[in-house]
């Protein structure tokens, strides 16, 4: 596993992180630990040291379990990265108490990279006029915090705002080869790298979507590197950017792993006919997706029982895939009608809290509509 040199913290991590919040799971939505135990342990015995998660992550139960397998191996042989939840905390006392919680979730006394979680506008002035920020940088002189940053959610301009208000050690942004002009986007990646401010990526292969390209799309990387996976392309357009000190991925399968192992064992940067092939797939790919969600969950529960995420990946799928067949199955008869987003009310409390500022109801009504249609035609 290559590692990746942060020069101004001097320190190294591997240069991939596991995200731990898609572990894979039961039927019941509970962590299933034992092929997660697995998927973590092969993780350490390569070589990565860099373990992401957060106080939200499976219903809270992320940052206990992740601790609990890796509690086996010296606690300086890794990095835990974890997350304050701001708006959920909203004061001192409560950053306190909810710190204090987490140290015990991770059966630790000291966290190696803390963020203030999902930071917009909103959330970062709370921060500030709360005191969140100074308790957290009270915590690092204090020695139980080492590497004090964020993860951010909003457009460029708050990014900027953010990044200048003080010397963060790090930042963590989406970034990928699709979502270039979204949110912090390229652009502030690079005022991150002017600044010395060391990033960490998240959702490299946008929630699995640059995974499962149709041939039609596929046929552009296929010709370049025919034995390269298309998520492997994905990963390593974010790998070849020198500030992107980790990239995170949160692998389900043992395959994602082993195939995230190879790209980053012996890496190397793509080359211009590698990026000329990645600009073909954007511009194509653009045609197609229909809506922006990664699925991360952020917008659930919804309070009447729509599965919001749900909704919209099988109508990305439908837009980037056209099988119409397939679609319809999953449509009339595995998707549970009450979860379908006919049942939307508008009442907006998915869109306050949606990393994507995406126009959630609009989409929903747009969404139900189409793979009505589509249901029905297959029904003739």
């Amino acid at each position: 596993m290559d590692k990746s040199t942060w020069e101004r913290l001097g320190i190294e991590t591997s240069r991939l992180g596991y995200g731990c919040m898609r572990f894979p799971v039961k039927e019941n939505g509970e962590i299933d630990e034992g092929p997660a135990s697995e998927l973590l342990d092969r993780a350490y015995a390569v070589g990565i040291t860099y373990y992401d998660t957060a106080y939200f992550y499976h219903d809270g139960k992320s940052e206990e379990f992740m601790a609990r397998c890796l509690s086996k191996y010296p606690r300086e042989s890794y990095t835990i990265a974890t997350k304050l939840p701001v708006m959920m905390a909203k004061t001192r006392d409560n950053a306190e108490k909810i710190f204090n919680e987490q140290l015990g979730r991770l059966k630790t006394d000291y966290i190696d990279f803390y963020l203030l979680h999902g930071l917009d506008m909103e959330a970062f002035r709370l921060a500030v006029d709360q005191g969140i920020v100074d308790y957290c940088e009270e915590l690092k002189k204090a020695g139980k915090i080492k590497y004090f940053g964020f993860s951010f959610h909003d457009a460029y301009a708050s990014f900027e705002e953010i990044l200048n208000y003080r010397q963060w050690d790090f930042c963590q942004i989406q970034l990928n080869y699709m979502d270039t002009e979204e949110q912090a986007g390229l652009k502030g990646y690079y005022l991150a790298e002017k600044l010395g401010v060391p990033l960490v990526i998240m959702e490299p292969v946008k929630g699995g979507s640059l995974a499962m390209l149709p041939e039609s799309i596929a046929e552009e990387f296929i010709r370049v590197r025919p034995r390269a996976t298309l998520a492997s392309w994905a990963m390593h357009w974010i790998g070849s950017l020198s500030n992107a000190k980790v990239v995170l991925s949160g692998m389900t399968v043992m395959e994602q792993l082993e195939d995230n192992i190879r790209t980053f064992t012996n890496f190397k940067p793509l080359v211009e006919e590698e990026l000329k092939a990645i600009r073909k797939v954007r511009e194509k790919v653009r045609q197609r997706v229909k809506n922006g969600c990664t699925g991360c969950r952020y917008c659930m529960p919804c309070p009447t029982g729509v599965d919001i995420p749900a909704n919209f990946s099988l109508w990305n799928k439908y837009g980037m895939y056209e099988n119409k067949p397939d679609i319809a199955f999953w449509w009339t008869a595995m998707f549970d009608e009450k979860e379908k987003a006919k049942n939307c009310v508008k009442c907006g409390q998915c869109e306050e809290k949606c990393p994507q500022k995406l126009k959630i109801r609009d989409d929903l009504e747009t969404l139900q509509k189409e793979l009505d249609l589509v249901g029905a035609e297959m029904k003739k």
